[in-house]
């Protein structure tokens, strides 16, 4: 195992892929433990801004960006001299970003993904866009409750590093972890992505609750029962049960439904208002990733196959379907019984 107090261990620069609030913290992460970084926007625009300023006044105001970090919009100054990059856009844009960097990023240089959800049209993961368009290479999965508005003032957190290369996951934890940001190693980077993709879905159920005044026992039922059905997905497409009931799974349902600060909580909590999706969504700077990945987990490539997934479904229904919010409580509430774990630990109920 590397030693994560060894300065070897680390990489010599970091390509950050995307300018939101959650790219931006990373590469404050990165900058305040002394590695050397570039921090990429898509737009040139929005990079000369930062770059003059040093401040990323859209995503992340308030927090400033030191004179060594580089901001461009230039994938190919971007990826220069770096050996490892990170991926931080948004997945339904992933792939059109993804394509300026063909070129630019050199076929073995590790990626890790910070992203979290499905692409609607394919159903595959961030990491699986990734190596469908720059090649086959290490990948790991960085995820876990992890909201940049308290990561970038310090405050403590925890999250997950995946990757079935443990030598990237070791760099990347070196390269990440500090006194106030603590990274964990993992072996399961499909559970750790499947778990911070699905967890989103189930925050929009709790912010639907929380809209609709339903209370803490309603909130709990949603999570617990949502957590369970997340790891039957995900063991169904092969992922390690123990993941989702770690911190990518559990760990982050838990921020994810509770937080001020989570976007899938306060679209499902306008909706439970019973404001529209369409305005909901309209009024945010930032992407609800929960949104998306429901109606990917629905659509046709998913393959739910038997898995049953209840609490997303009703989910679904509510954002696509134009469903009563309170009428898909009464249908859950409302499902023949069952016992907990059945679908989970090897039967077939929900």
């Amino acid at each position: 195992m590397a030693d994560n107090r060894n300065p070897a261990n680390k990489p010599s620069r970091v390509l950050v892929i995307g300018d939101g609030s959650w790219g931006t913290t990373l590469a404050l992460v990165l900058a305040r433990n002394g590695i050397p970084c570039t921090l990429w926007s898509a737009f040139a625009e929005q990079a000369a801004e930062m770059q003059h300023k040093r401040e990323n006044e859209r995503f992340l105001p308030g927090h400033t960006l030191p004179i060594g970090m580089t901001i461009t919009a230039d994938p190919h100054r971007a990826a220069d001299k770096a050996d490892l990059v990170v991926s931080v856009v948004p997945t339904q844009f992933l792939r059109s970003v993804l394509h300026r960097f063909e070129d630019a990023i050199p076929g073995t240089v590790p990626i890790v993904t910070a992203t979290k959800g499905l692409e609607i049209e394919s159903f595959k993961t961030p990491s699986q866009i990734l190596v469908e368009l720059l090649g086959k290479r290490p990948v790991c999965v960085l995820t876990g409750p992890s909201h940049a508005e308290e990561v970038v003032e310090q405050k403590p957190a925890a999250i997950l590093a995946a990757s079935t290369d443990r030598a990237l996951a070791s760099k990347v934890q070196a390269a990440f972890t500090s006194q106030t940001f603590r990274v964990y190693t993992h072996h399961d980077p499909l559970g750790a992505e499947l778990a911070g993709a699905l967890k989103n879905v189930i925050a929009i159920a709790a912010g639907i609750s929380d809209g609709l005044g339903l209370g803490d026992n309603a909130k709990a039922a949603l999570m617990t029962r949502g957590m369970v059905e997340i790891a039957r997905f995900g063991r169904s497409r092969g992922a390690d049960p123990k993941t989702f009931f770690g911190l990518a799974g559990m760990g982050d349902l838990i921020t994810t439904c509770c937080s001020r600060h989570s976007r899938n909580r306060a679209v499902g909590e306008a909706i439970g208002r019973g404001e529209k999706i369409d305005k909901v969504l309209g009024n945010m700077k930032m992407v609800a990733e929960g949104v998306w990945t429901a109606k990917a987990l629905f659509g046709p490539e998913a393959d739910l196959g038997s898995v049953e997934m209840p609490i997303a479904e009703q989910v679904h229904a509510v954002l696509f379907d134009g469903k009563n919010p309170r009428e898909a409580v009464t249908d859950l509430m409302n499902r023949a019984p069952t016992a907990e774990m059945e679908g989970l630990l090897g039967g077939a109920g929900a």
